[in-house]
This record gives structure tokens, sequence and C-alpha cells, in this order.
């Protein structure tokens, strides 16, 4: 008698918050990462934030409503006592979806017996749910950090000292409890490892955000525009606000709120968020255009995912003398993200500015996308986990993020070679296999395969001992 393929497949139970088709960057990761595990593993997910959340008719997909609590919040905040939630809610507002999730775990656990759980982070209060399941039911726990809670570059200060301390307390404590670690920078994984004893040092992994071979094999159909030259970015951008307001602006009463939100912080980095703006490379081809006149009106950047309203972006355009260059367009479909990237004269990266000098462990996963292209690719990010994954790749200019004179010369000479006829391409092939989420997806099930048979062992060796 054949059995089914859920029989045959070994169960694992995944734990999300955010959940496809929830349009985010771990959402499409979770998705993608799934969807290959589902060879081998038969998949059962909890989730929090979407209620329609939905991966395929193979898995099942549980949503849990959270116990936050709206009403209270929402009136302490119209009370300017958000200083107080800011104290109180820890690590952060998914906190208050752990239990209810602990609770619906538990129930699948005991009916489906899952040969292991991944908890794929962020927010970092969902590890705690994963946790309390291990210790419930004994099933090994695979953390997947997706942003390290020590990272400086999210988190460059915290609301006081005792709060750092206790971050820095919540991921020691979910690397000694889990049974696989899982961090996507090296920086990042490097920094948390140092912390640990030897005992912990086998459990860290690097396995990097990735992307979708299939997603770039659809050919473009979009027609080549010889006479103008586009600079494309997709993704939002949050360096809107400094340019927007004026110090002159803010009355006396908004400073004093605004230091009083401060009050207490301990700072980690100096981040400047200008530099996560289209400000910097847009004044970069005005000065490319003032050198060479006859480009005027031809070069243009333009940005794809825009979740600013387009009030604030079309005034900062205005204040900075922009609207000639900067065109800036809403959320795209991620196939058509992709097909912009494809098609781009140029693909522009950039990341919030270190100010104090100081390396930073974040890399967008828009960097993997990019290099699925042949198009070059402008960099301007901090020294870093991103600076040194980009810098032996084909075909990438990397520039400081406030560095004007040379995303200008780097425009010209990209522009320049177009324009004559000869169009800068770069052959990436050989990444591609290194960056599919096959590939990566394999390295998980690796992990999933020696948890598995660890718990198995140490279940045999305790029985062994009861007998």
């Amino acid at each position: 008698m054949k059995t089914s393929q859920s029989e045959n497949s070994k169960k694992l139970l995944c734990i999300s918050y955010v959940f496809p088709p929830l349009i985010n960057p771990l959402a499409n990761r979770v998705q993608k990462l799934l969807v290959y595990f589902q060879k081998t593993w038969h998949i059962q997910a909890l989730t929090g934030r979407d209620m329609n959340a939905y991966l395929n008719e193979k898995a099942s997909v549980h949503f849990v409503k959270s116990w936050y609590p709206k009403r209270l919040i929402e009136l302490m905040s119209k009370l300017k006592m958000d200083k107080f939630l800011e104290l109180l809610i820890w690590p952060d507002n998914v906190v208050f979806w752990v239990l209810p999730a602990l609770l619906k775990g538990y129930q699948l656990i005991k009916a489906q017996k899952p040969d292991a759980i991944i908890v794929f982070m962020m927010p970092y209060s969902t590890g705690l749910a994963g946790i309390g399941l291990k210790w419930l039911t004994g099933t090994p726990l695979i953390l997947s950090f997706d942003d390290s809670i020590s990272c400086t570059d999210m988190h460059p200060d915290a609301a006081s000292r005792l709060h750092y301390q206790l971050g820095i307390w919540l991921e020691n404590f979910y690397v000694r409890q889990a049974d696989a670690v899982v961090y996507v920078s090296q920086f990042n994984l490097e920094l948390v490892k140092k912390r640990q004893p030897l005992s912990q040092q086998s459990k860290f992994h690097l396995i990097r955000c990735g992307v979708d071979i299939l997603d770039f094999t659809t050919p473009i159909s979009a027609p080549v525009i010889e006479t103008t030259f586009e600079i494309v970015y997709s993704g939002g951008m949050n360096g809107w606000y400094p340019f927007y307001h004026s110090s002159e602006e803010l009355t006396v009463l908004k400073k004093l709120y605004k230091a009083w939100m401060k009050l207490g912080h301990y700072q980690l980095a100096q981040i400047d968020y200008r530099t996560s703006s289209p400000v910097f490379i847009g004044q970069a081809v005005q000065q490319a255009i003032e050198q060479c006149q006859s480009w005027r009106n031809r070069i243009n950047v333009k940005l794809y995912g825009n979740k600013v309203s387009e009030a604030i972006v079309q005034q900062v355009l205005q204040n900075q003398n922009l609207t000639d260059v900067v065109s800036v367009f809403g959320a795209v479909p991620h196939s058509q993200a992709i097909q912009l990237a494809r098609q781009a004269d140029l693909l522009f990266l950039t990341l919030p500015n270190r100010t104090d000098g100081s390396s930073g462990g974040r890399i967008s996963c828009k960097s993997y996308e990019y290099l699925m292209t042949d198009r070059p690719i402008l960099a301007a990010v901090p020294k870093g986990e991103n600076w040194n994954y980009l810098q032996d790749k084909p075909g990438v200019w990397l520039v400081e993020p406030t560095d004007i004179d040379t995303m200008s010369k780097v425009v010209a000479e990209v522009a320049s070679a177009k324009f004559s006829g000869r169009p800068l391409r770069f052959d990436r092939t050989a990444l591609q296999q290194e960056l599919s989420y096959f590939n990566l997806a394999e390295e998980y099930l690796k992990i999933f395969e020696r948890v598995g048979s660890n718990s198995t062992t140490m279940n045999s060796l305790s029985e062994s001992l009861k007998t």
C-alpha cells in the first residue's frame, strides 16, 4: 500500500510572525524557503500578522491573534505617554503574541509531533514562543535571525542602558537554549559568537538571504531606450524626514518632547539616516549633468517601493531642487521590481551612514537581487558587512554614502558608456548557485537533519538509562 507524501515526510513547525502573502523581505524569504523544505518536510506554521496568511495547499498555516492591548496603548499614546510604553514593552510589541502562540503551538505539537521547530525573526519576541515550546515538549529548536538583536545598524540606541544589557542577555539566552542558530550576516554572527563559551560555538551557521533563480528567467520585454539613462532603486527609504523639517520649524514644545523621548537612551552608534534617501545620488546626478550639458533631462533616478506620503516626498524633492532628476513611485509587485532591476542602466543601493566611523553588520537583501542581473551597481554603503560582501563582486562601485563627488564620477562613467553605444554589462553567472534559495534551503535542511539526529540519539540514551 502506498503512503502519502505527508506520511513519508518529516514534520516541521515553522513560527514566523510575518508570513506570505505579506509584502515584506522576511515574508518573502520564509515563502521561498518553506516551498523548498516541502520537498522532504511537511509544514505546519504559526503566524500572527495576517489572518489571510497562506503558503500553498500542502501547508497548514494557523493564524494566532495577539493579546495586544490596543485600546490601552492607543490611550497612552494620546496622553503622550509613549516614553513609558518604550520602557515597559520589551523586547517589542509582539511580546503580547507569545503566550497565545505558545498555547496554539503546544496543541499542534501534541497532535502532529513535529521533528523540529524553526523560528524566523524579527520580531525578536517570537523566539520566546519557540523556546517555551522546546521546554514543554523537548522538540529540537532552530532560531533564524533575520537581523541580530545586537546589530547596531538596526538598533543604534536602546531605551536605556538596562534595555541594552537585556538585549545582549536575550540574544545569548536564545543561542544557549536553541539547538542551532542561523544568521544572515557574517559580521553579526562573529560578534555574537565571540560572547559564547566554546560549548556553544558549533551552533552558529551563516545562511545569507538569497534569490529565486526562476524569478530572473522571464524574458525582458521592455524596449531599450538609447537616449535616456535610468538609475533604479527598489525598496523603501527612511531618510526623508531630516530634509522635510528644518530645526526652525520645530516649536519649543516639540523640541522638549523630542528631548524627553531621547532622555536616558543608551547610544551605541551614530547613524545618519539622511543617506537613506535619494538626495545624495540626486545631487551626484546633477553634478554629472553640469559636467556634460547634453545629458540634461536624459538622466533620471527612479525609486520604486516608496511608503512615505507623496506630500512629504514632493516637498523634500522641491526643498533640495531635485524634481528634475528624481522620480518616486509606490510599491510594485516583487516580480515587477526584479524586471525593473534587470533593465536598469545603473542599480543604486544605499544604507544609512555610520558617522562615528564604526563598522556595522547590516546587509541589504537588494544586494543579492542586484547581483543576479548583469547591470552595473553603485553601492553607497558604510564600512561593514555590506561593503565587505560586495567589494570583490564584478561590476560594483563602492562609495561612502555621502561621497557625492565619487558618485558623480561613477554615474558619468556608466552613462558615457551607454551613450557611446557600449553599455556596461557584467557576467555574474558564477554567483547564481551561491545566491539561489535552493542552495540556501539545502543548508537549512542539513541543520534540520543534524539537530534531529542529535535529538534521536539523546532520546535513545535517555530511554536506555531508564531501563
